[in-house]
């Protein structure tokens, strides 16, 4: 079977990429997308990877980065216009708009869109995608960016030789789209399954992982120089962990890797625990640094688990402290793999206690990972894609 995944980076890491490799580019397809592959950020090519050691052929597509989409252009005798990368527009909005439209991004996904305030691809960005599907021909399309290829577009690309499509989405999906072009979608939240089954679309819970050949590919081990840390982002989508690290910060020095969207107060204690973006290697550099990393999940999870954090943490062998979900115990042996906090007051009652353990927290953090590398890997997360595939 010939598998394409298509997926999209964010703008700030794509533009720290390109700094950071002089004429990266301009350079060829294949050493643009080596740089990318070998940043380890994202699922960076642990799909293609996995399904490719399974007897498939397979590969990766990131849509919206427009030097390596051109140079596969070029290299295919295409005309493209100069190119370069952009913030998203919703960046731009004010902090208070930002907060007040949170809960209702679903909806207005599609009206954001028509006006410029969403990723979308742009019409030369859009050829080329499909100059691609025209060039692979696909048996399988799995979509892990529903935002820049859209319902209209994935319709465009079923036109090409009719390939089976498959969409993953990791948050509440945009409300007025027309996803009966899928046939399957995977998502880590079972109310996003539940979402596209009563619309009539086949839908599987279908969990995040972690690669274990990142740990062969990564530095040795830094020193543990960090009593707690977290990594991600904090906007208006995390209220809930906003509150937890301010509360945090007040009591200990807490490491804040990742990026403070617009609209934190001044008087925030989340300002001076930042540490920068950390991306990729630089990032399970930090969690490795880590005596104990903080877990919160996006406000629209609720009482699911199933961010990336989860696995990324254990998989490098870090002490993870996570928010309690009803499923949390599906993926994890808590206190034996895993510690969830319930409460503010909770947490910081379990950091007091694991830094004064350092025992207790040693064997959960390596029970943890062992946990990760047998279960929760892209060999085992493929193999089931496959599965609910051929059952579809």
């Amino acid at each position: 079977m010939r598998i394409l995944i298509l997926n999209a980076d964010y703008p700030r890491f794509l533009a720290r990429l390109y700094r950071s490799q002089a004429g990266l580019e301009t350079a060829p397809y294949s050493p643009q997308m080596a740089a990318r592959n070998n940043s380890l950020f994202g699922v960076a090519d642990f799909y293609s990877k996995n399904f490719s050691a399974q007897g498939h052929s397979a590969a990766e597509i990131h849509v919206n980065n427009a030097w390596l989409q051109a140079a596969w252009a070029r290299e295919h005798g295409m005309a493209v216009a100069a190119t370069g990368s952009t913030m998203s527009a919703s960046n731009r909005l004010p902090a208070w708009l930002l907060r007040a439209v949170a809960p209702f991004k679903p909806m207005l996904r599609p009206l954001a869109r028509k006006v410029g305030l969403s990723p979308k691809l742009d019409e030369q960005a859009e050829k080329i995608l499909l100059a691609q599907i025209e060039d692979f021909r696909p048996d399988l399309v799995l979509n892990q960016d529903t935002f820049h290829v859209d319902t209209s577009l994935m319709r465009r690309i079923k036109g090409i030789g009719k390939p089976i499509l498959v969409g993953q989405i990791g948050i509440a999906p945009s409300r007025g789209e027309d996803w009966s072009v899928y046939d399957l979608m995977l998502s880590q939240l079972a109310a996003t399954v539940g979402f596209f089954r009563s619309l009539g679309v086949r839908a599987e819970v279908s969990h995040l992982a972690f690669e274990p050949t990142v740990n062969d590919a990564l530095p040795p081990a830094p020193a543990m120089d960090i009593d707690v840390s977290f990594v991600g982002t904090v906007s208006a989508d995390h209220q809930q962990r906003i509150a937890l690290l301010e509360a945090v910060a007040a009591r200990y020095d807490l490491k804040l890797f990742g990026n403070i969207a617009p609209g934190l107060p001044a008087s925030s204690p989340l300002h001076r625990c930042f540490q920068g973006e950390a991306w990729g290697t630089e990032m399970y550099q930090a969690l490795r640094r880590s005596r104990i990393t903080l877990n919160s999940h996006i406000d629209m999870a609720g009482q699911e688990a199933g961010n990336v954090r989860l696995f990324e943490a254990t998989g490098v062998g870090t002490f993870l402290l996570t928010d309690f979900k009803d499923n949390l115990h599906t993926l994890f042996d808590l206190d034996r793999e895993v510690v969830a906090w319930r409460s503010i007051d909770d947490c910081i009652e379990k950091i007091d206690r694991y830094l004064a353990d350092d025992a207790a927290r040693k064997e959960i953090a390596a029970a943890g990972q062992r946990r990760t590398l047998k279960a929760h890997n892209y060999r085992e997360r493929t193999r089931a894609i496959l599965a609910a595939v051929e059952n579809s």
